[in-house]
């Protein structure tokens, strides 16, 4: 199964200004439709609850779980606290082909530490922060290829990504 993080950044590397910033009050229309057409496209979401409650509900037309601990009472949302790796198993022996981790910094860490992300989408927006959340967590070095990089519109830049195994 593939894994994949599909993530917006802003130019110098941040995911938002705090952990309740929505993505979407700073990121491009481009963007949006990227996320919407590949988040589809993979059938299968994955979040944590920080993100979640930035979105509060579903993404229609994907089935959406969220890692937490706390129960969520929502139509059409699963929630876990499984570790990636199982998670990963267990989704592929259901028949999942592909598995979209969408958020936030904590979820990208625990995912690229457990060795279970094949790819990366990274779109890198015209906008400086300074400071704010990473993609990441906490420190963590992993080799990536590139695989394709192209201006989506809007001054959006997708950065496309393989994990490089070790």
């Amino acid at each position: 199964m593939k894994t994949f993080i599909i993530a917006a950044t802003t130019a110098d590397g941040f995911i938002g200004q705090s952990s309740h910033h929505l993505s979407t009050r700073w990121t491009s229309h481009a963007d949006k439709v990227f996320f919407t057409e590949t988040t589809k496209k993979a059938g299968v979401v994955v979040m944590g609850r920080s993100t979640f409650d930035t979105i509060g509900r579903a993404l229609p037309g994907r089935r959406t779980i969220v890692l937490t601990t706390r129960p969520i009472d929502i139509e059409g949302i699963e929630t876990t606290q499984e570790t990636p790796q199982t998670l990963v198993e267990r989704l592929s022996k259901e028949g999942c082909a592909e598995l979209a981790v969408c958020g936030g910094a904590s979820v990208y860490s625990q995912f690229i530490d457990a060795g279970v992300v094949d790819e990366l989408y990274l779109t890198a927006h015209p906008i400086l922060f300074g400071a704010g959340v990473p993609l990441l967590s906490k420190p963590v070095t992993k080799q990536l290829q590139l695989l394709d990089s192209k201006n989506i519109g809007d001054d959006t830049v997708l950065l496309h990504y393989s994990v490089v195994a070790e």
